[in-house]
């Protein structure tokens, strides 16, 4: 089977950019490393864009929305079925392309990175279809009109699924967008770029400029002829590019960080409720800002929780990506690896328990960025691995006496985006998570839902992304008094 370093070598995709609707040399002349994780080698360079390359970028944006604007929404939704039937014809491509780029499993590739993502395109075009983008009130028409260019930028850890989830909606909604993904992934999004390309889109609809936050990243935000931005990153990044953007007044759309706790009733089926729950915190390796990586449990049932958890941790098999029997495979990049081995030592000097894992790689594995999957107990909500983002298999078990106690300590963070409760009592179980203060809770493991809107409370950003509110924040309301 061809690679996909050969696929996109053979096409001529690497060391371009798509602006415009051609494939471009880039006119910057900096350049970044694509690694493999599972081996650390290096297995391609690729450029940098510039300030220059945005400036192509947004202009052929801004000309081709003059149009794009006017297409009648059957259009626009014709060429997202296309999008799709051409995304679902490359899985494995695509699959293979995310496990040499950050390290997935190959399994969880095939089964969720790639048809999670597939399935935004699809959600945008449904939410489409049905949409009315002219509604009457009295003799008012609202009516709801695409913001204009809007300049998307994703991480690392999901990098198809969060492309999807801001171009799929951002185009349904007759928008233009010019697209940064992470440098640290740009593979997944040339094979994108290929794909909007054959579907047909007009030319300028969509663009693409690989560059890192401080050059791209900022010259985006910044721009002037840029309506909205849209980050998923760090609430560090997120911050830099609210500011930068506050000059020029445009809308910011900000998917952050996140701590989100699992809150596990006294009644809770626990073999379920704890093997489940490793499951969803240790779900891409933790590298989800919404993994439930904070367990808040009864403390009467504290040791048989660690008992269940230390099974569960058995269980994962970490490995080579490519490898059948691999669960889950390595760590995105190097430093976050670092920072992974670095939290994983501050839990130790606080003093929490360690029930499985620790510092240092899995037994047999002496190069790539593998963690060992690691679960502490005991923890007291007031320790930094219980505060700070750890983005790894990195879970804390915290007790409680009080479901009010449990309540409070699931709300004792600056973040606020994901959430979940377990437990048999509905009532109780509803009532638990009307009191969290989260974008997005969930309720004994549902079935992931893409027309569920996500977003965050508090310091995960602000905004919503998916289903019917992931196209909302790419409208502007207008009132025409008079119209009817």
């Amino acid at each position: 089977m061809t690679t996909p370093l050969e696929h996109l070598s053979r096409n001529g995709r690497l060391g371009t950019f798509f602006i415009d609707g051609e494939w471009r040399a880039p006119r910057g002349t900096g350049q970044a490393a694509v690694t493999n994780p599972a081996t650390e080698e290096v297995v391609t360079q690729f450029p940098l864009g510039n300030g220059e390359d945005v400036d192509a970028a947004v202009s052929a944006a801004r000309r081709a929305f003059a149009t794009w604007i006017r297409t009648e929404p059957e259009y626009r939704a014709d060429l997202l079925d296309r999008l799709q039937a051409l995304l679902e014809a490359r899985t494995e491509l695509l699959a293979q392309c995310l496990t040499l780029e950050m390290g997935a499993a190959i399994a969880y590739a095939r089964t969720a990175q790639v048809p999670l993502a597939i399935a935004h395109v699809r959600v945008a075009r449904e939410v489409l279809t049905a949409f009315p983008f002219v509604e009457q009130r009295g003799h008012t028409a609202v009516t709801r009109e695409p913001i204009g260019v809007c300049a998307l930028i994703t991480p690392w850890n999901w990098p198809l699924y969060q492309i999807t989830a801001k171009v799929a909606p951002a185009l349904a909604a007759g928008c233009t967008v010019v697209l940064k993904p992470s440098e640290l992934s740009p593979l997944s999004a040339l094979m994108f770029a290929e794909a909007i390309e054959e579907a047909g889109f007009p030319a300028g609809v969509f663009n693409l400029v690989n560059g890192d936050g401080p050059c791209v990243g900022a010259a985006l935000a910044s721009h002037p002829d840029v309506d909205m931005i849209s980050i998923t990153g760090s609430t560090r990044a997120g911050i830099a590019v609210a500011q930068a953007a506050a000059p020029t007044v445009k809308r910011v759309a900000q998917e952050l960080g996140g701590k989100s706790p699992n809150v596990i009733l006294p009644d809770a089926d626990l073999d379920r409720a704890v093997s489940l729950g490793i499951a969803a915190a240790f779900r891409n390796l933790g590298q989800s800002c919404s993994a439930p990586t904070r367990m808040i449990v009864p403390r009467a049932q504290l040791s048989e929780i660690e008992s269940i958890a230390r099974r569960a941790a058995d269980d994962i098999v970490v490995g080579d990506p490519l490898a059948a029997t691999t669960t889950h495979g390595a760590i995105a990049n190097g430093a976050q690896f670092d920072r992974i081995q670095t939290m994983i030592g501050v839990g130790i000097s606080e003093g929490a328990k360690v029930v499985a894992g620790g510092q240092g790689r899995p037994g047999g594995l002496n190069a790539g960025f593998y963690v060992k999957p690691t679960i502490f107990s005991e923890v007291r909500t007031g320790m930094r691995i219980a505060q700070e983002e750890i983005f790894g298999p990195v879970l804390c078990v915290i007790p409680y006496e009080t479901v009010e106690e449990a309540v409070t300590i699931a709300n004792d963070t600056v973040y606020g985006l994901g959430a979940h409760v377990q437990g048999k009592d509905m009532d109780v179980v509803k009532d638990v998570a009307s009191q969290l203060r989260a974008g997005q809770v969930h309720l004994n493991y549902p079935t992931w839902d893409p027309h569920a809107p996500f977003g965050g409370f508090k310091q995960s950003g602000n905004g919503r992304e998916y289903g019917l509110e992931g196209m909302l924040e790419y409208l502007e309301v207008k009132s025409i008094l008079g119209y009817f």
